[in-house]
């Protein structure tokens, strides 16, 4: 009587082998016939947007980021609070995200909606718009496959521990991406986003002012770019809007200068000049400042492989009719 039963179970198993993921159901051509002109809009909306407002790219990059490293790409960061109702917009790590990012999905969302109503998810929007803003400044391209679903919630109290900070030890920063299924590799590769874009001041006058008690700047500063940055940010506790760019260099080019930038002490947080000096991310940050090559392959698989990150299919999440909304108002 065992022996059915033994080739039951081995004909289910070979079964569910062939049943595909989550992840396999999101195809490149999901929207071929329910919206054709899907990335010619996309296209068209997100070129003026970028030539009119040049930072729109780095802050599409990081809403990307902030948005799947949190609770997948779902578009969740896009909702906004109402007074019933925080969103994870309400967290601390998410006020300095730029509105041109925003506002960029909401245009795309408006401009599809009126070509295919109900049809494109706002998860997708902001996947592709990252992607092919990475390309229009000069990065790899990578595909992106589409059919995620939007989240049906957006939790300000889980982005806290989902996220790294400018302060973050090298050690909790390996954990979290390890966490996520990202490697050493893949982590500091992604974090070389930061080659385009700028950040606030606050997030490394640290460095800047009392240091220590033996040195009023952090030491592994350039020492002349530490005197740039302290008469940027002399006066950024009345003035938090003040901010630097993340490469001096090339700050508005996708390219490897970040790199080369960490290992000439221009590194402009503390997390980011960390990778330059620790054993275990030292050999990768001299490996994609000797070779951009290296650096766009490893960034291109791991922005591939975190735009596939905790997607919502199906029933587990919506295609909004506005970005910033629920379809059911949450109360």
């Amino acid at each position: 009587m065992a022996f059915p039963n033994i080739f039951f179970v081995s004909v289910l198993f070979s079964f569910l082998l062939l049943v595909p993921s989550a992840q396999s159901m999101l195809t490149l051509e999901y929207y071929g016939k329910t919206c054709p002109k899907f990335h010619d809009i996309l296209q068209a909306v997100l070129s003026g947007k970028q030539l009119s407002n040049p930072t729109t790219a780095a802050a599409t990059l990081r809403l990307f980021f902030h948005d799947c490293f949190v609770n997948g790409c779902d578009a969740s960061l896009l909702i906004a609070s109402t007074p019933f109702n925080k969103s994870e917009l309400n967290a601390d790590d998410n006020m300095s995200v730029a509105g041109d990012a925003f506002d960029l999905v909401a245009r795309i969302k408006t401009a599809l909606e009126l070509e295919c109503p109900g049809i494109i998810s706002c998860a997708d929007i902001l996947a592709v718009s990252a992607r092919d803003l990475v390309v229009m400044v000069g990065g790899p391209f990578y595909e992106v496959p589409l059919g995620r679903k939007d989240g049906k919630d957006s939790d300000p109290s889980i982005v806290d521990k989902n996220l790294p900070k400018a302060l973050t030890p090298i050690n909790d920063l390996l954990a979290l991406f390890a966490s996520k299924g990202f490697s050493t590799e893949e982590m500091v590769a992604l974090v070389g986003a930061h080659t385009i874009g700028f950040s606030h001041c606050k997030e490394f006058a640290n460095r800047l002012f009392h240091f220590s008690k033996t040195s009023d700047i952090d030491p592994s500063y350039n020492p002349t770019f530490a005197q740039g940055l302290r008469k940027l940010c002399h006066n950024y506790t009345v003035d938090p809007a003040m901010s630097a760019f993340n490469d001096v260099y090339t700050p508005g080019k996708f390219d490897n200068m970040y790199y080369k930038n960490l290992q000439r002490g221009l590194g402009l947080l503390s997390s980011d000049q960390a990778m330059a000096t620790d054993p275990r991310t030292k050999p990768l940050v001299d490996r994609y400042a000797a070779n951009q090559t290296a650096f766009y392959d490893v960034f291109a698989r791991s922005m591939h492989k975190l735009s596939l990150y905790k997607v919502k299919e199906n029933n587990d999440g919506d295609v909004r009719r506005r970005c910033d909304q629920f379809n059911t108002v949450q109360l």
